[in-house]
């Protein structure tokens, strides 16, 4: 054990493995450094478990309505809450943002906001119900940390073997989970039995008025029906060249293989980190995706492929993935781009506009990590602001009962059918990784670092990992 104070624990959930896992791996190796011990795993298994870990700081990757009971239970049980929003880099308009997004209530218990960039930051100052107190740091986020060149490193082993298995790949990235969704509850509107039937809203619908949620459905709808004609003439065009068709991770993957079926270098996978993907591939194709986010700052050539065009939903939205990418609108014009990324006559989109855009929406590009401004945060606040919170009993009983209260409702509703969070789906979310597999990648970003002590790195029960000095 190092000299250093042990600090408090902090509480790192994770909801989708391949998307989060590794930076907030990241983030516990640079936390352990500073004092911090890190207990890391599933979120869903966090909350039917949060009264087995000792009093600590909650890291939420959300603040939406969805959270207020479970905030309520952690901070009856002693625990503080500092957050960030996975959705806040790539966001809505302002009201629906704030309508689907932002609950007051859940806002109130978070002692620490951290923010992607000043455009995240301007957003939430602009939220009405901010509470008064809210301190928000302007931190960037642990997964933009993987895309900086000095920690591209860690993925090299990973990077030669997609090589290899796949030579010289175009990369299409889907977002159409909106339309496309594992469980069609989680699609912006319901199926519906009859044709005149009006349709249900769905999950990804809600916080939103009835009229954006059809335009976005018709939309999203639309370009999906592009990517599906769009994947097999990329198959025919480009014979030297596989088809890597990378699904959202909350989106079903059968129309991909259906199509995979009626090709001959169609390869459908949602297996591993997207960076990963990205420094492997020639090119990315997509529409309205983070990952066009993820490619130009890594450097990567990036089409945004529009061949159905909504302005109100391609800028109102989705501004940020389209502005820094390069632009097809029809498949002539996707052909000719992408033959000329693959000659390398072309490169990635660029210009002082791009740039300083980016700059606008994501902070910690160079200078010291997210992860340790993230860390800035939590010592600023253990050291002096609010401290720990120390409950009464009573408080402490309340948490209690409420805790098993919603484990009860929530594992009952997990059990009916037709539940968006049957086994398989998170299974599908959340596979199974070993004790070993989390050191290997621990010990892999401590090299990186520089840091020539080994943390130690524990299971404590079921998927639940320590990582400590």
């Amino acid at each position: 054990m190092n000299m250093m104070t042990q600090k408090v624990p902090l509480l790192i959930p994770v909801e989708n493995q391949v998307r989060e896992l590794d930076p907030k791996l990241l983030l516990a190796c640079v936390a352990a450094r500073r004092g911090f011990p890190s207990y890391i795993g599933s979120r869903r298994e966090f909350h039917f478990n949060i009264t087995r870990f000792p009093r600590g700081i909650y890291l939420s990757k959300s603040i939406t309505g969805a959270s207020d009971m479970m905030f309520r239970i952690m901070r009856h049980l002693g625990h503080e809450i500092v957050a960030w929003d996975e959705e806040a880099l790539v966001h809505l308009p302002d009201e629906t943002y704030f309508s689907r997004r932002l609950s007051p209530e859940a806002m109130a218990h978070v002692a620490r906001f951290f923010a992607w960039g000043e455009d995240n930051a301007a957003l939430w100052r602009r939220y009405p119900r901010l509470p008064e107190d809210a301190v928000i740091d302007v931190t960037g986020n642990p997964r933009n940390d993987l895309l900086r060149p000095e920690l591209h490193a860690y993925y090299d082993k990973d990077v030669q073997k997609l090589k290899q298995e796949y030579g010289d790949f175009i990369l299409v990235n889907t977002n159409f989970n909106h339309v496309n969704a594992f469980t069609p509850v989680q699609n912006l509107f319901q199926p519906v039995e009859n044709a005149d039937e009006i349709p249900k809203f769905g999950r990804a619908a809600k916080g939103m008025s009835r009229e954006y949620a059809e335009g976005l459905r018709d939309h999203k709808q639309s370009i999906f029906e592009d990517f599906q004609r769009m994947i097999p003439v990329l198959d025919k065009a480009f014979p030297a060249h596989k088809i890597v068709v990378r699904p959202h991770p909350t989106e079903s993957q059968d129309i991909y293989h259906e199509i995979a079926d009626r090709c001959e270098r169609i390869k459908v996978t949602n297996e591993g980190n997207v960076v990963t993907w990205l420094l492997a591939a020639r090119a990315l194709v997509h529409n309205s995706c983070t990952t066009g986010v993820e490619a130009y700052v890594m450097g990567v050539p990036a089409i945004t492929y529009r061949a159905s065009i909504d302005e109100a939903y391609d800028f109102g939205f989705y501004r940020l993935p389209n502005l820094i990418s390069h632009t097809c609108l029809d498949i002539d014009e996707l052909q000719v781009t992408l033959k000329k990324i693959l000659s390398g006559e072309l490169g990635p989109a660029g210009g002082d506009d791009r740039r300083q855009l980016i700059q606008h929406y994501l902070a910690a590009q160079d200078g010291p990590l997210a992860c340790e401004r993230i860390v800035d945060g939590l010592d600023h606040m253990v050291n002096g602001q609010r401290g720990m919170p120390k409950p009464d009993i009573g408080r402490r009983i309340a948490g209690w009962s409420l805790w098993t209260v919603r484990t009860a409702i929530k594992r009952y509703k997990d059990s009916r059918p037709g539940s968006h969070n049957r086994p398989e789906f998170q299974r599908h979310r959340y596979p199974l990784i070993s004790l070993e597999d989390v050191q290997e990648r621990v010990f892999r970003f401590q090299a990186l670092l520089g840091d020539s002590r080994r943390l130690q790195v524990e299971r404590v029960f079921g998927q639940f990992f320590i990582i400590r000095d």
